[in-house]
């Protein structure tokens, strides 16, 4: 993910930071607890998309 375009994109939900996943491919809203997908370089924004992030992914 280029980070110039990652430091323009909010989540939708809460307008807060979005982090980086490459394992899975993601945009990760923490304050959502939103996993967004990204499908050939192009972020999928939406929530009804994303999956919720667990405690563990989250380090709680």
């Amino acid at each position: 993910m280029d980070t110039k375009l990652l430091s323009l994109l909010v989540c939708p939900v809460t307008k807060g930071p979005l982090e980086w996943g490459p394992d899975r491919q993601e945009l990760w809203s923490r304050s959502a607890r939103l996993a967004y997908p990204v499908h050939d370089g192009i972020p999928i924004l939406l929530e009804n998309e994303a999956r919720t992030l667990t405690d563990e992914e989250l380090g709680l």
